[in-house]
């Protein structure tokens, strides 16, 4: 069933596609890849999507009507940052409060996705969000610098280094080094 008809039925008013409310409902599949990227984490990136939107709906006169996906990108980009820096004087949580956490699924081959994801996150924070936002989400990568607030070099510079990095990590752990007999 589509969500726009669930909604109908529930009596909640789907805004229409050429609104603001319209336009930042449609970029959400995407902003949502993207927090979780940044965070790396499931819980932690939906925070920062429902911080962002909650920022945008609130700061919706301060957009110029250029670029909507860049502009709210960058208050997605700045959020997390700002958040790092919280967390960075904040002291870590005791293993007791986080007993009640549902396990995540595992995936089909868990050897390949912790690979994957050893590699991803073996990235710098810049690295990695340049890799997640051009690779996956497909931006250009003009939209990935005004997002980041970084020249064009800087992105495709990060971006090639960030590929090399995980091809490098990807192939050392395929080694399997084998002993020779006796």
């Amino acid at each position: 069933m589509s969500p726009n008809l669930d909604a109908k039925r529930a009596g909640v008013k789907t805004p229409a596609p050429e609104t603001f409310e319209g336009q930042i409902l449609a970029l959400l599949p995407s902003l949502r890849r993207y927090s979780r990227s940044l965070t790396r984490s499931d819980a932690d990136g939906e925070d920062l999507l429902q911080d962002c939107v909650e920022k945008v709906l609130t700061r919706r006169g301060q957009w110029r009507g250029l670029n909507l996906r860049g502009w709210v990108l960058t208050i997605m980009t700045n959020l997390y940052r700002n958040g790092r820096r919280g967390k960075a004087r904040d002291g870590l949580v005791e293993l007791d409060a986080a007993q009640d956490v549902a396990a995540p699924e595992p995936p089909a081959d868990p050897l390949e996705r912790a690979r994957l994801d050893n590699a991803l996150n073996s990235l710098s924070e810049e690295h990695r969000a340049v890799l997640m936002l051009v690779v996956i989400e497909g931006y250009s990568y003009s939209e990935v610098a005004a997002a980041l607030e970084i020249p064009i070099g800087t992105v495709m510079s990060r971006l090639s280094r960030a590929r090399q990095r995980i091809a490098e990590r990807l192939k050392a752990d395929n080694v399997i080094t084998l002993r020779r007999p006796k």
